[in-house]
């Protein structure tokens, strides 16, 4: 059985979504990040870097129990545990993995900035605004023309990239970013997000999230309490 720690976050959604497109059985267990879950002692065995999602699978590739953090390394776990979401051509398999590491070494941390900035600075800070927008752009636009001639980012076919480049591109307007003038990138998001397996990922812990973020929750994920030493 494979338990999932997580929250719904585009990390967290990376998950949920493989897991159901896979059908594969799962417990969840939520990490409130806004309440400081992600820093209990339980969860640091398995995610020594204190950042959802994580997993524990009791039937790990030899048998044995297996615990995995980082996001991209459990995708890349699950689609070789069923065999599906990679492409078995090599070539295939590395174009796959080219996007997933573009999403992890970029699309992520770059459109993440522009949603902190824009949605939770203190106070206006342009400079940051503009950068870490005009570089969403830039993702966006390199996206875009990648989908021009094709239906999904790499290999031929729906993969772990796809799936993980999706819950990023959701908090759209949040990045100060319009799919409508991305064309190609709306077309392809559109079809994704009329996946039932990839609605009910995103459903996943949607209830548990509160709506806005309070003081303490701001403490939690953006103060000095996650620079603490452990």
């Amino acid at each position: 059985m494979i338990d999932v720690y997580s929250w719904p976050t585009p990390n967290g959604h990376k998950v949920h979504i493989a897991l159901e497109e896979l059908g594969l059985e799962y417990n969840v267990h939520g990490i409130n990040i806004g309440q400081g879950d992600q820093f209990g002692e339980d969860f640091l065995r398995i995610s020594p870097n204190n950042k959802i999602p994580a997993i524990t699978d009791s039937e790990g590739p030899d048998g044995e129990p297996i615990s995995l953090f980082e996001s991209g390394a459990i995708l890349i776990y699950l689609a070789e545990k069923t065999g599906r979401l990679m492409p078995q051509d090599t070539r295939a398999r590395y174009e796959t993995l080219e996007w997933l590491m573009f999403q992890m070494g970029g699309l992520g941390p770059m459109l993440g900035q522009a949603h902190h900035f824009r949605q939770y600075a203190p106070e206006s800070i342009d400079y940051a605004i503009n950068r870490y927008t005009n570089e969403a752009s830039r993702l966006y636009g390199v996206m875009d023309r990648r989908l021009a001639d094709r239906d999904w980012l790499a290999g031929g076919e729906y993969t772990i990239a796809d799936i993980a480049c999706y819950p990023w591109i959701r908090p759209h307007e949040n990045q100060g970013q319009s799919l409508d003038d991305y064309l190609n990138l709306k077309r392809w998001y559109d079809v994704i997000s009329d996946r039932a397996a990839v609605q009910r990922g995103v459903a996943v812990l949607a209830d548990a999230r509160p709506p806005e973020l309070d003081d303490a929750a701001r403490e939690q994920l953006f103060g000095a309490t996650q620079y603490q030493k452990r």
